[in-house]
């Protein structure tokens, strides 16, 4: 036999019907679909329907997934245009197991504690997704709304409604659109998954759409954003967690950038508006080595960074909420204006006692180099110690402070780079100073990080 014609998957609820024919002429119609549609195409009395919907609700309720089958004959040809006009015989129910996977669990469970609410949407009886739910654990309260209940409802009841709820079954296209539609009305980003033809418009609707990558349908692949190859869930949790830890280490390495921007233009500015009799603090060549020492820092150091602890543990971001919060631009201009602070302090004091303009200018230098290295490992976290993130293992890190820590030593006591950066040599004594006016510039944080992880304990 070969399969002559085929009507797709359709109506409410849905069926498919196949036609296959043999070079003897012999030919079978074949039905499957869910057992309302196809009792109702059967010619079955209503004490006959009533008897087999028990049964399917039985099987439902154990958790199998219900499908009734059967068979028709056509005399005319051609074949009509619709599988409605068929008079099916039913051969019977098919009831299958389509277990969830072992990781679904704790899959949802993640998800739960980064704040991401999930939802299941099928087209199964209530009994079915009931079962399936619980086995997944996918909420502490088991309510359920079907398509046709759904549909029911105005836009601001659903809206409600749908912050509550978290299975919906005998779900269909027109009523998967609606659910998402008042899902994004709330304001909430939205991710659906899904694999079949009817998973279509929703997918597309959603925020990110999420095919399935081995058993998704054609239809689901072009309307989502993002195909899951091997259609492991388990990788959401992974791409989500990636996802937060790229958006906190460009925030680091912006907030890193404003912080050490602002000493650099201030150093240079602020000696001429006071009127230093000793204006000449930088030169382009030390603006340009600034810029080529924070470059890698921010490409090299944040970029690399791990996730840091309590990541997944934190809700995700409003959709209306933006890139830096106003907190955190003050906590990046008061780090810069506290190390410009101390790097004119120290420069001052020596312009007053020695009046040498190379000291000055050396030990300014000096100081703004400590501050910067740092900076880069104070603002490796807002929320943790720099002794706790010393232990997040980023090979990179000592190898550009390293190479910043020679390169201060070269400038210092190399004759061609002394010259260069018109320097001079340091003592020791200087040296530490320079180093304890870095450390209280660029250290106070740690206090404020104290404080601030003290008030959100109480």
């Amino acid at each position: 036999f070969k399969q002559v014609h085929e009507y797709p998957l359709g109506g409410k609820p849905p069926m498919m019907t196949h036609i296959f024919s043999n070079e003897k002429g012999h030919t079978v119609i074949a039905v499957k679909g869910a057992p309302e549609a196809v009792f109702r195409q059967s010619g079955l009395s209503a004490q006959e329907i009533n008897s087999l919907e028990k049964q399917v609700h039985v099987y439902a309720a154990e958790g199998y997934r219900v499908l009734a089958v059967g068979k028709a004959s056509w005399d005319g040809n051609p074949f009509p245009k619709e599988q409605g006009a068929f008079q099916f015989e039913l051969l019977g129910l098919l009831a299958f197991s389509d277990p969830p996977k072992q990781n679904i669990a704790t899959t949802i469970s993640t998800f739960r504690n980064a704040g991401i609410d999930v939802k299941m949407i099928t087209g199964d009886y209530v009994e079915t997704a009931l079962n399936i739910g619980k086995q997944i654990n996918i909420s502490e309260e088991y309510n359920v709304l079907t398509g046709d209940e759904v549909m029911q409802m105005d836009a601001p009841a659903l809206q409600q409604r749908v912050s509550a709820v978290n299975i919906y079954a005998r779900m269909f296209p027109e009523a998967k659109l609606k659910i998402i539609e008042a899902l994004k009305r709330n304001g909430e980003i939205v991710a659906m998954t899904g694999d079949g033809v009817n998973d279509g418009p929703a997918l597309k609707a959603a925020h990110i759409g999420i095919a399935m990558g081995q058993r998704g349908s054609e239809v689901a692949k072009e309307a989502a954003s993002l195909i899951l190859t091997d259609d492991d869930l388990g990788h959401m949790v992974t791409a989500v967690e990636q996802g937060r830890k790229i958006y906190d280490n460009l925030k680091k390495a912006i907030q890193y950038i404003v912080s050490i921007h602002i000493p650099i233009i201030l150093v240079v500015t602020l000696p001429l508006l006071l009127q230093w009799h000793f204006t000449d603090i930088f030169y382009p060549v030390h603006v340009i080595f600034f810029e080529l020492i924070m470059g890698p820092t921010c490409s090299i150091i944040y970029e690399n960074e791990p996730t840091e602890p309590g990541t997944m543990l934190r809700p995700p971001r409003k959709i209306t909420s933006t890139f830096l919060s106003a907190g955190q631009i003050t906590i990046s201009l008061i780090q810069g204006l506290v190390i410009t602070t101390g790097c004119l302090g120290i420069g001052y004091y020596y312009l007053e006692t020695n009046g040498n303009g190379e000291l000055v200018r050396t030990v300014i230098f000096i100081t703004l180099l400590l501050s910067n290295i740092l900076l880069t490992l104070v603002n490796r976290s807002f929320t943790y110690s720099v002794f706790d993130t010393l232990r997040y293992k980023n090979p990179l890190l000592l190898t550009v402070v390293a190479v910043t820590v020679i390169l201060v030593l070269l400038m210092l006591y190399n004759p061609f780079l002394q010259q260069l950066f018109q320097l001079t040599k340091l003592n020791p004594a200087v040296i530490a100073l320079c180093m304890g006016v870095a450390i209280i510039s660029t250290c106070w944080i740690e206090v404020w990080k104290k404080l601030k992880a003290r008030n959100n304990f109480r």
